[in-house]
């Protein structure tokens, strides 16, 4: 094995975010070594299992050219290797699962091979060389640029050195190991100005992680797994801001905080979870596809939400130990759901709720590993607020002619668009939802760069965003778009002999990038009819 791997950009995660960037990087002529901790690539709708959350226009524009490509890609997969009913072969708009969480609800291995195929030919090329289970341990600095960084494998350590780095982790983790200025948690009302952040600031404030997991309700047999070891205490456990145990049906309604209740057996009127995130479903196959077995889901559900310890800024054994819990927290509900959850006729339990490791590729049937929601967030050149996106500071500036119209703010170094509402989820700070309307906005691409370290650009969720601006550009399409211009800027400043902070300062410089953005396919600025919202 080599130990030393040298490359023009190293692409550090393999998210969402880490894909998108390795793609444009490639596509630019450069040699990229992209690392990933789990054995797929993807991030969010593969090893973390997380069918895409999108804005409601989805089908119409929003998004990069190349994040169309890999959505009609994955439509292409069940049009080419299942047996889809003649009616849904033919449609645009093919949803293979039916959930009604998105537009394009589907299996995590789906997109796990379509985000393969999309990477193939510069691997095969000889551009892009990509390690599996492979976590950042070390970097080596000098002044303000980073030398190279250290990655654990099962098979030992690797150094990559490279001239440009990429931090696409689901955490953050190069921001410590390359002494790049970061915070964590929420900010306090005085530095942000913003209407819902909190009075005091707390680094370890983050949003719920979540361990996903897939069942599917099959016609018949008994699927109950081993009562976890911490059934008992997570089902008498009450939290202070929540209704009830977090093992039964009833949550906080994300927006009123009102108590809801959800179940699998919706009755009219009544929130069906299992349809919410449903990743196959019968209705878009023909009869015999899943005449013998039942419809899959996954479980992100608000009943899993793991609100209970950070796994970022903590001790190692914390850490582990958080990450331990979550999944434990996830393997009691499941218990629950099998075993004493109310069913619409009197009984209890769903024993025929079976795990269905194979639409996550694990043994298990719970996903590889935990969705992050809020990593480490760069200190950037632009900080994205409250105040530039969400829709009622917008409505008071433009009350008070502050603003001529209710837009978001618009940015100068726009490098793409994203929408979504703000959607916080419970926190380790234990306070409940914040979940707000914002206005259809822009990526900065100052918030893509920070402060002080030349050579590194945030490229997934870790950017300048601040606790509460970060629970809408977390989610896919955001995360995709922002990955795919920190690579495209990182090529460019390789291309011009420039720092990305140069660029930044430079007006003729970021015109000229902004126009190579609008013709690889990534908009930057949303058209005039949908400024003021995608109703």
């Amino acid at each position: 094995m080599n130990k030393h791997l040298t490359c023009d950009v190293a692409v550090i995660g393999g998210g969402f975010g880490g894909v998108a960037a390795a793609l444009a990087l490639t596509e630019a002529g450069k040699t990229v070594v992209l690392t990933e901790e789990t054995a797929w690539l993807g991030g969010q709708p593969t090893s973390q299992g997380v069918p895409p959350d999108e804005h409601r226009r989805i089908e119409e524009g929003g998004c990069t050219a190349s994040y169309r490509r890999y959505r009609d890609q994955v439509r292409q997969f069940y049009r080419d290797h299942y047996p889809l009913k003649a009616a849904y072969r033919e449609k645009p708009d093919l949803n293979p699962g039916g959930g009604s969480v998105s537009r394009i609800c589907h299996e995590p291995k789906v997109s796990a091979q379509v985000l393969e195929a999309m990477l193939a030919a510069p691997v095969s090329q000889g551009r892009l060389q990509i390690l599996r289970e492979a976590r950042p341990v070390a970097a080596e600095t000098e002044a303000n640029r980073i030398r190279s960084v250290t990655v654990a494998l099962p098979e030992g350590e690797r150094v990559i050195q490279a001239r440009s780095f990429l931090d696409a982790t689901e955490c953050g983790d190069l921001l410590p190991l390359t002494g790049t200025a970061y915070v964590t948690g929420s900010e306090a009302r005085s530095d942000t100005g913003e209407w819902h952040a909190a009075e005091q600031a707390d680094p370890q404030d983050m949003q719920a992680i979540t361990w996903c997991f897939a069942v599917s309700l099959e016609p018949s047999g008994d699927y109950t797994i081993p009562k976890p070891a911490r059934y008992d205490h997570y089902k008498q456990h009450l939290s202070p801001f929540w209704p009830g145990s977090q093992l039964s049906w009833t949550y906080s309604q994300p927006i009123t905080l009102e108590p809801i209740a959800g179940f699998i057996e919706a009755q009219p009127g009544q929130v069906d979870l299992f349809t919410y995130r449903k990743i196959l479903g019968k209705e878009a196959f023909e009869d015999k596809f899943l005449a013998g077995s039942g419809e899959i889901t996954m479980v992100n559900w608000p009943q899993n939400d793991y609100w209970f310890g950070s796994v970022v800024d903590v001790p190692e054994d914390v850490r582990r130990q958080n990450l331990a819990e979550a999944k434990e927290l996830s393997r009691c509900f499941l218990y629950w759901l099998q075993t004493e959850a109310p069913r619409p006729d009197g009984s209890r339990g769903y024993p025929s709720l079976k795990l269905r490791g194979d639409a996550l590729g694990t043994a298990d049937g719970f996903a590889m590993a935990p969705y992050i929601r809020e990593a480490r967030r760069i200190v950037p050149l632009v900080r994205v607020t409250e105040g530039h996106i969400g829709m009622a500071m917008r409505q008071d500036l433009l009350t008070r002619g502050n603003i001529a119209s209710l837009t978001a703010e618009p940015f100068a170094d726009s490098v793409g668009i994203g929408y979504y509402r703000i959607d916080l989820h419970p926190s380790t700070g234990q306070r409940n939802y914040i979940d707000i309307e914002s206005l259809p906005f822009q990526i900065p691409l100052g918030a893509l760069i920070p402060v002080g370290t030349e050579n590194l650009l945030a490229a997934c969720k870790n950017i300048g965003t601040t606790h509460i601006t970060n629970g809408c550009y977390r989610v896919h399409p955001a995360e995709w778009n922002i990955g795919e211009s920190a690579g495209a800027c990182a090529a460019w400043c390789l291309d011009h002999g420039m720092t990305p902070q140069a660029l930044h300062g430079d007006v003729a410089a970021l015109a000229a990038f902004q126009q190579a953005l609008v013709e690889r396919g990534i908009p930057l600025a949303w058209p005039e009819a949908w400024r003021s919202g995608l109703a």
